[in-house]
């Protein structure tokens, strides 16, 4: 069989995972995984990426004593919105910054001064946010302008990693999308807004196709491996949009959610949608595989568990998944609920007490045990989805009754049942390794292994399983649905 190597580079972790196609079935083995979070170093949060390149080089070496030793391609799929900047010796200037960055904070009302919040998300379907890369780009232009004269060329994560493999300065069609920078309709960067900021564009990469060959891996690389050259795939860039291409949706009445640190839920529409509810109720238009775009809502999802384990780690307090599991079925639900995209949530430095601050404020039961916080958590973050379909329906005119969850947050069956009884619609989930598999799908439509995407979902049907949720207990989700949205205001 053939194989190919989709590195899955997530905001917690990364991974190399080896992909194999028999011609019916697909196949996939995991190599190589690291933790991967932000430095905060000089009152700053960087991403190590000399950190992350070697952790990939450490999996390309482990990949070959496995015995992958003919590897036909590569692909990088990660996180949105961050970017390296590449000075002209081909040098990268600095580690690149987080999205969790601090200095963007005021970024956004200083863009408004020179171009309006409902221009933007016309011009570019992204929904305005401080972490945007335009929000990162302004910033620097203010606070550090040298950097960007230095720079000559600026390459999003997916298209910086695959730079130091293979020396090719190219971004990726999905992972642009993601900028506030790319204009749907010219398919191209918005030039007119990046000059009305006075940012520069000149140092904007030219933008390939999902599953352009860009490449091979340099002959250093290759010998220091101790392997023969692989092609390199700017394949789908954004782990979002490879979620989504692997996900075996059928029926036009259906919605994604790729759940992990984030949650992204929507719909894949022809072109983006841009009206004014879909820009109030904070939805953002980001491109798919196929050249089209998702209709989403980018909700804080796991990283609100992720952080509450960091801060009981703290207190020597650890748990099993079994252990909390059992945590939840013991608290009493529907006590409390927070809204996970409130402000309060996006960096805390005490997660739990984050959350007991926001239930004081309105008047709730304060959660006491773990077991509460985390059943405040999973509750909320499936009433929110409850939330957001709702206004997905009403943007869109269509009526959505099947909610495809794919990605590592659906090993959480609470989190999946609870998505199904809140939302009152079936759930599909699966498959858990969903942006690696879009990731080696894409490569494997690039080498012509796979005809198209409809082709490689079904391949994805018949190789990974799949659990289905059905709705229970209707009429106590329905009343703390009441409740959540009260608590909302």
């Amino acid at each position: 069989m053939k194989s190919v190597w989709a590195f899955d580079l997530g905001a917690s972790n990364g991974r190399l995972m080896v992909s194999n196609f028999d011609g019916e079935n697909l196949h996939l083995e995991e190599i190589h995984r690291f933790s991967n979070y932000p430095v905060h170093v000089t009152g700053h949060y960087y991403w190590d990426i000399l950190r992350i390149y070697q952790e990939m080089k450490n999996g390309m070496v482990k990949s070959a004593q496995k015995g992958y030793r003919t590897i036909e391609s590569l692909s990088i799929d990660t996180w949105g919105v961050d970017f390296g900047l590449i000075a002209p010796s081909g040098e990268l200037l600095g580690n690149p910054y987080s999205y969790r960055d601090p200095q963007t904070s005021n970024s956004l009302e200083e863009i408004y001064e020179k171009v309006s919040k409902e221009e933007i998300f016309h011009r570019t379907g992204v929904e305005p946010a401080a972490i945007n890369t335009i929000c990162q780009l302004y910033a620097i232009q203010r606070n550090n302008p040298e950097l960007l004269e230095k720079a000559e060329t600026l390459l999003m994560t997916p298209n910086l990693v695959s730079y130091l493999f293979s020396g090719v300065k190219v971004n990726e069609y999905t992972i642009s999308t993601t900028t506030s920078m790319y204009n749907p309709k010219q398919r191209t960067w918005d030039h007119s807004l990046l000059n009305r900021l006075n940012l520069p564009t000149n140092i904007m990469a030219n933008i390939v196709e999902s599953g352009t060959i860009i490449g091979s891996t340099l002959d250093s690389l290759n010998q220091e491996i101790g392997m023969s050259p692989v092609k390199i795939i700017a394949g789908t860039g954004h782990d979002t949009a490879c979620a989504l291409a692997s996900l075996p949706i059928k029926e036009e009445n259906s919605v994604f959610a790729s759940c992990g640190t984030w949650t992204l839920l929507g719909v894949q529409v022809h072109e983006p949608v841009v009206s004014e509810m879909a820009l109030k109720w904070g939805f953002t238009n980001e491109g798919t595989a196929d050249g089209e775009y998702r209709l989403q809502k980018n909700i804080m999802g796991l990283w609100l568990i992720q952080e509450c384990r960091a801060a009981w780690m703290k207190e020597g307090k650890r748990f099993s998944y079994d252990e909390e599991a059992e945590l939840i079925r013991s608290a009493k639900p529907f006590r409390s609920y927070i809204d996970p995209d409130a402000p309060d949530f996006f960096n805390p430095l005490n997660m739990p007490k984050r959350i007991r601050d926001f239930c004081q404020r309105n008047g709730q039961p304060l959660p006491e045990t773990e077991g509460d916080f985390l059943r405040c958590i999973l509750e909320s973050l499936s009433l929110k989805y409850r939330w957001v379909i709702d206004r997905l329906e009403k943007l869109t005119g269509k009526k959505i009754e099947v909610i495809h969850m794919g990605g590592g947050g659906i090993q959480n069956q609470f989190l999946c049942q609870f998505t199904a009884n809140a939302t009152n619609r079936c759930v599909v989930a699966g498959p858990i390794e969903a942006s690696a598999i879009g990731n080696s799908l894409s490569q494997w439509i690039s080498l012509g292994e796979i005809k198209d995407l409809q082709e490689a979902r079904n391949i994805v049907e018949r190789s990974f399983p799949l659990k289905i949720y059905e709705p229970e207990n209707q009429l106590e989700w329905e009343d703390a649905y009441g409740r959540f949205l009260h608590s909302l205001k």
